[in-house]
């Protein structure tokens, strides 16, 4: 066996290390053939190897990778086709190109070549011009290999990367959804002569939409719910600013109070809510979203509501003798037109009654054939589950939902509170009375 050493070559292929010539082993039982061969490739600028048999080569392609074999078809022990089909088989980097020199020219005998895996044909005499015209194009098919494993070798790292940027991603939404739950802390609120039971699904890892509920003063409670414009991490940052504007437990941030000039504080009503609101975020926060709101306020003793809607789904009022009643004035979403107006509605709870505000997730979900379910829909849905309480209520509406959609991952955020207004004395110990909030009367 003879071949040309290059130890910065021994094991890498010349279409991996760019600048190197390539490897070209040639199989021969003739030394004559292969020293004339040798003499043609070293002279075109190629590395050259010699084998005398084709073991003798399928050694050497064992411990060295090779660019290309020239190999004799016919010679003693293992033929030129077999050897092509035990190299076929050799773990390799990189393609290796095979042209079988031969005299024989039956479409059958190509046939075998061709299947065992010979690239190319070079008929014997050899032609030099032939020979180093089917070697350019070997090399064409070898550097375009080498250039699609490389491209492919990037795009797997491209791939590990972005894996590895989704997974960290993926744990931080986790997070920010355990976060955004905490919003919503209590899915039951007892508030003597009232309880407002809360519910949210998210169609992602976190959502835009919010419900939450607080007492106004000795004797009133505000419910809400609020669905902001997109989906995923913008619209959870807004939720969770506007729980801030929203919050009991800090009435000197809450929108729902107005600071009065002997320090005291005035309740606003809800049209004048979402008017503040709408001012706030045009004016002051100008960030691109915008949001969608049902709000309303409720006298413990009376019964009396009050509520104001921006571009929200009509509140549904389920009496208790089983009627359904759509209720609100409608309005335009907080955030779009400075100077919206926004009008009160005012209704009357009798005990019994329930107050039911929701996201347009649960109207617009479509079903099966792609028709949402609607208001209509829902007033449907609603009388069917009138008789379970609260929370239940809600379980099931979610679960209808999914029946409705044919499948449990609804296409948007899920959100919606039952106001349930009951015969019962107030209890003092039940009214999370808001820290410093004065009984004022209502701006």
């Amino acid at each position: 066996m003879a071949q040309d050493q290059n130890p910065r070559r021994q094991g890498h292929l010349a279409s991996e290390t760019p600048g190197l010539p390539a490897r070209v082993l040639v199989v021969d039982d003739s030394r004559a053939q292969r020293q004339l061969l040798a003499m043609y490739l070293r002279r075109w600028g190629y590395e050259v190897m010699q084998s005398a048999s084709a073991e003798e080569a399928l050694a050497l392609c064992s411990a060295v990778a090779v660019d290309v074999v020239i190999s004799d078809w016919m010679m003693p022990g293992m033929t030129g086709v077999e050897f092509c089909k035990r190299f076929r088989a050799l773990p390799r980097d990189g393609y290796g190109y095979f042209i079988l020199l031969t005299s024989k020219s039956e479409t059958s005998e190509i046939a075998d070549g061709l299947e065992a895996g010979a690239d190319d044909f070079v008929p014997k005499p050899v032609s030099s011009e032939e020979l180093r015209a089917r070697l350019r194009a070997g090399m064409r098919i070898i550097s375009m290999q080498a250039e699609l494993v490389e491209k492919n070798r990037v795009v797997a790292q491209t791939l590990e990367e972005l894996q590895r940027l989704y997974d960290s991603l993926d744990r931080d939404l986790i997070e920010a959804r355990k976060l955004q739950q905490t919003l919503v802390r209590d899915r039951f609120r007892d508030f003597g002569r009232a309880t407002v039971s809360l519910m949210i699904r998210s169609a992602g890892r976190v959502g835009g939409d919010l419900v939450g509920c607080f007492a106004l003063d000795d004797r009133r409670i505000a419910v809400y719910s609020v669905d902001v414009s997109g989906h995923g991490v913008a619209s959870a940052m807004m939720t969770a600013r506007l729980a801030g504007y929203l919050s009991g437990a800090s009435p000197d941030q809450n929108l729902a109070f107005q600071a009065l000039p002997d320090g005291g504080r005035a309740v606003r009503s809800p049209a004048r809510l979402m008017a503040e609101f709408n001012r706030l975020m045009l004016e002051e926060l100008q960030v691109e979203q915008y949001f969608t709101m049902a709000y309303a306020e409720l006298d413990l003793e009376t019964g009396v509501a009050r509520l104001a809607q921006a571009g929200h789904p009509h509140p549904v009022l389920l009496r208790a003798d089983g009627g359904v009643e759509r209720v609100g004035a409608g309005g335009l979403p907080v955030g779009l037109i400075s100077g919206a107006g926004y009008e009160d509605t005012q209704v009357t709870l009798r005990p019994g009654d329930r107050l039911f505000l929701m996201s347009d997730g649960i109207t617009e979900c479509p079903g099966k054939g792609g028709a949402e379910l609607g208001e209509d829909g829902l007033a449907q849905m609603l009388a069917r589950l009138a008789d379970l309480d609260g929370p239940a209520l809600l379980e099931s509406l979610v679960w209808d939902l999914a029946r409705h959609a044919g499948t449990d991952r609804l296409p948007d955020d899920v959100s919606g509170l039952i106001l349930l207004f009951r015969d019962q004395p107030s209890s003092p110990a039940s009214m999370a009375r808001s820290p410093g909030v004065d009984s004022t009367p209502t701006a």
